[in-house]
């Protein structure tokens, strides 16, 4: 059992293990709930997550103002390309929400689905802004109403047949020529949940951790005609062909745990592997 801490992980052992056991009873749960029980079990075990673990990154986060704006400047970085006065933006898994308050700055409209308010800082709110709660896979939006969604470390804590249906009701949503924007950890250099420091897979509130070969597959399977892949570099984003990053998962997947893990996690891997995949809708319905 690793036993190892995060450079960027300040808690002590002890804390990090409370959220592991608590994370992996709450997951367990999910994982064994049938499609009815777990629209109703998202929320109330997130919400019972941060109750039980009020250490947790999610609540220090919120509570830490200048971590919170380093993180949204980051995010703002790589989305400012994508985004203009006219868009309609949607986040899905918005947390603390910082993220969709400093995007309202610069778009039409923002709405925001989660599980949970817990950790919602609602009190801040712009006029452009909505908060929809969703039972964790459902969109509750009017079909091609958005020209972006986006998500940030969220596909990793869905059910995988809720991801699928999650991703399914986001094509529905966008306008024809819209993007979904899905940023998510690579399994391959994983786990990257609480789990790190105890397992080698992810056994946590990450029900299920992807490759970018994964996600390809599910955004063919739900319809997305074009998909690219983004890596970023500080203030530096450009695509970088698919093919090379499959190909190097690929090859990765091939060796042994130990030798993977420590050539996925070397600053090269981490930011090619790093999962920035967008999915364009078909500006065009089949056979019109």
């Amino acid at each position: 059992m690793a036993k190892k801490i995060d450079k960027e992980e300040s808690r002590p052992i002890e804390q990090l293990r409370e959220q592991y056991l608590v994370e992996k009873e709450l997951a367990l749960r999910l994982k064994r709930a049938d499609r009815a029980e777990r629209a109703l079990l998202y929320a109330s075990l997130y919400d019972e997550l941060f109750r039980r673990i009020p250490h947790h990154p999610q609540m220090i986060k919120r509570a830490s103002g200048e971590e919170q704006t380093k993180d949204v400047r980051a995010q703002m970085q790589f989305l400012s390309h994508f985004l203009t006065h006219e868009t309609v933006f949607l986040e899905i898994g918005p947390g603390d929400c910082a993220l969709s308050y400093e995007a309202a700055k610069y778009v039409k409209k923002v709405l925001a689905i989660d599980v949970s308010k817990e950790v919602a800082n609602i009190s801040k709110a712009p006029d452009n802004f909505q908060l929809i709660l969703s039972d964790g896979s459902g969109i509750p939006l009017p079909s091609e109403s958005i020209h972006v969604a986006y998500s940030h470390q969220l596909m990793e804590h869905l059910h995988p047949d809720d991801a699928l249906e999650q991703l399914q009701n986001i094509y529905k949503v966008l306008v024809p020529g819209g993007l979904y924007i899905c940023i998510t950890p690579n399994r391959l250099n994983g786990p990257h949940d609480v789990s790190m420091h105890f397992e080698r897979v992810a056994l946590g509130f990450h029900l299920k951790e992807y490759t970018n070969t994964e996600l390809v597959r599910l955004f063919k399977a739900v319809g997305f005609s074009k998909i690219k892949a983004y890596v970023q570099v500080k203030e530096l984003c450009f695509r970088f062909p698919l093919f090379l990053i499959k190909g190097c998962e690929w090859l990765l997947s091939l060796l042994p745990y130990s030798l993977r893990k420590a050539i996925a996690l070397t600053k090269f891997c981490r930011l090619l592997l790093g999962i920035r995949l967008i999915g364009q809708k078909s500006q065009s319905k089949i056979g019109s």
